[in-house]
C-alpha cells in the first residue's frame, strides 16, 4: 500500500468555503498517468494539482476529472500554499516547471501569493449560436477567442444574472468566461463556465484571467487592476500586466488534510 499526502485548499480566498477549491498531492516520483487521472476523478474537484520536488524546484501537473490540462491558476496557487504552509519551504519564491506552460513562479508576501503566468492573447470572433443560446445571451458588447471564449457584457448585473443551461453546451468547445466592467473597488468582474467538468462553474479561474488581464488593461488603459469573479463562492484577484506576463495575486486557506491510500 502506498500512502500519499492529500490537501484540499480554497484558493483565492481568505476564509473557508470561499474562492476555488483544489486538491493537492505532493509526490516523491511521478505515478502513471492513468493513476493520476483516476485520483483526480476520485477527488471530484475541478482540478487536482500533483507536484514532485526536483533539484531546480518543483515539477507541476494539473488534472481535471476528464484529462490532464495545460494550465490552471487556482490549483497552482493551492500547490504553492501547501509548499509554503505545510512543507516548511523557506524561500519567498517557488519555481514550478510544467509540461505545457513552461516555468511558472509563485511569490509570497505575507498572506498574499502572486502567480507569474504567460499572458494569453484573444482575437475577435463570432461566438457559436448554440453556446450563446445556452448562456441566455442575446446582446453583448464583444466576443473574443483565446484558450477559451470571452464574452463581454455591459455591466456586472448582467454577468451575475446568468443562469446557463450547461447541458446544452458542448464540453471542450464551449468553455467560456463572461466579463464586464466592475463597480466599487473592482475594475472588472467575470464568471467562467466549463461544461462537462465535475465543477461546471469554476468559482475563481486563474487561467481565464491570463486572457482577461491583457484585454482589460488595454481597454481601461491601466496595468494594475482589482478583479472579482462573481460566482456563488467568489474571489478577489490582484491583477497586473507586465509585458507578456500577467501577475495574479490571491490568498489561500487549507480546508482538509489527509492521506490517499493506493493499494
Amino acid at each position: 500500500m502506498q500512502a500519499i499526502d492529500f490537501y484540499m485548499v480554497d484558493a483565492f480566498a481568505d476564509t473557508t468555503f470561499g474562492g476555488n477549491a483544489a486538491a493537492v498531492c505532493p509526490l516523491t516520483e511521478w505515478l502513471p498517468d492513468d493513476t493520476l487521472l483516476k485520483m483526480a476523478k476520485q477527488h471530484n474537484q475541478s482540478e487536482t494539482a500533483f507536484f514532485v520536488i526536483t533539484d531546480a524546484g518543483f515539477e507541476l501537473r494539473w488534472f481535471t476529472t476528464r484529462a490532464e490540462i495545460n494550465l490552471c491558476g487556482h490549483a497552482t496557487l493551492a500547490a504553492a500554499h501547501v509548499i509554503f504552509e505545510h512543507l516548511d519551504y523557506p524561500d519567498a519564491s517557488i519555481r514550478f516547471d510544467t509540461r505545457f506552460a513552461g516555468p511558472l513562479t509563485v511569490t509570497r508576501n505575507g498572506e498574499w501569493l502572486t502567480l507569474d503566468f504567460p499572458a494569453t492573447s484573444t482575437a475577435p470572433e463570432i461566438p457559436p449560436a448554440q453556446m450563446m443560446a445556452a448562456l441566455g445571451i442575446s446582446d453583448y458588447v464583444e466576443a473574443r477567442k483565446g484558450r477559451a471564449w470571452v464574452i463581454v457584457l455591459e455591466n456586472r448585473q448582467q454577468v451575475e444574472a446568468l443562469a446557463p443551461t450547461i447541458s446544452a453546451m458542448i464540453p471542450g468547445e464551449h468553455k467560456v468566461t463572461v466579463t464586464a466592467p466592475g463597480d466599487g473597488p473592482y475594475d472588472f468582474v467575470s464568471r467562467f463556465f466549463s461544461p462537462g467538468e465535475a465543477v461546471w462553474e469554476d468559482p475563481v479561474t486563474g487561467s481565464a484571467h491570463t486572457m482577461l488581464i491583457p484585454y482589460w488593461a488595454k481597454r481601461l488603459g491601466k496595468t494594475q487592476m482589482l478583479a472579482r469573479q462573481v460566482s456563488e463562492r467568489g474571489g478577489d484577484i490582484r491583477c497586473q500586466l507586465s509585458g507578456d506576463r500577467v501577475l495574479m495575486g490571491g490568498k489561500a486557506v487549507t480546508y482538509l488534510m489527509g492521506k490517499v491510500l493506493l493499494r
